[in-house]
């Protein structure tokens, strides 16, 4: 979630290099090659956005390429906040350009797949990435997605995903995007904590600073009477 820009254009956002398709591809396809470090992609960030700003839900989403965003106004403790929400790519090839993107972020979730355990042991990476590029202030949550699915294909159970949270001193929600479950209460709530921040933030007094002021004239008159007496 970051504040909403004066202008944007599509020239503003990065533009990753991609490798040129084959002008046929060769059949059958071959499996898709394995990442060594394997990032949260397909893990259903876009998902859940799309749930959250339109409304709808859709089995067919493409994976994001580089980045994404969209914006829904809401109202929160009567006062209309305007969201943009910014969605980064998953893939290892696109982790340049997303980490860009932290800088300035006052809110990130971080998503993993409840049905893949790889997505989940790798949200350390990430939680990495964001203390090396994002503010030391910025909200985060962490988000167990996908969990309308079958008992029997869950691979984190909901106290491993709540326990990692707890280890880091954050949220925890699990959500369907599918459903709609907890995704209002995810997007809602990082919105509050980020607006109680900066509520705090702008309560605090100004850090103490030692100020030099011009000496009144009182203040003068010890050094007029030092320069008589020396120049007497």
């Amino acid at each position: 979630i970051k504040p909403l820009p004066d202008l944007f254009t599509p020239r503003n956002l990065p533009s990753p290099r991609l490798a040129p398709l084959p002008a046929q591809p060769p059949d059958p396809a071959p499996p898709a090659p394995r990442s060594p470090h394997p990032t949260p992609a397909g893990v259903g960030k876009s998902c859940l956005l799309l749930r959250f700003s339109d409304g709808s839900f859709t089995t067919s989403f493409i994976t994001t390429i580089g980045i994404d965003f969209k914006i829904r106004t809401i109202e929160l403790d009567g006062k209309r906040i305007k969201l943009q929400i910014w969605d980064t790519a998953g893939q290892e090839r696109f982790r340049t350009i997303t980490t860009a993107y932290y800088r300035g972020a006052m809110g990130i979730l971080l998503v993993y797949d409840v049905t893949d355990e790889s997505s989940f042991n790798n949200i350390r990476n990430w939680i990495r990435n964001i203390e090396q590029h994002a503010s030391d202030n910025v909200n985060k949550i962490l988000v167990g997605n996908k969990a309308d699915m079958d008992e029997s294909k869950r691979a984190v159970p909901t106290a491993k995903g709540q326990a990692l949270a707890d280890e880091y001193g954050i949220k925890f929600f699990e959500t369907s995007a599918k459903t709609n479950l907890n995704v209002e209460q995810v997007f809602f709530s990082i919105a509050r904590d980020i607006k109680q921040r900066l509520a705090e933030t702008d309560s605090k007094p100004e850090d103490k600073a030692i100020k030099i002021n011009k000496p009144d004239q009182g203040s003068e008159a010890p050094a007029a009477q030092r320069s008589a007496c020396c120049g007497s």
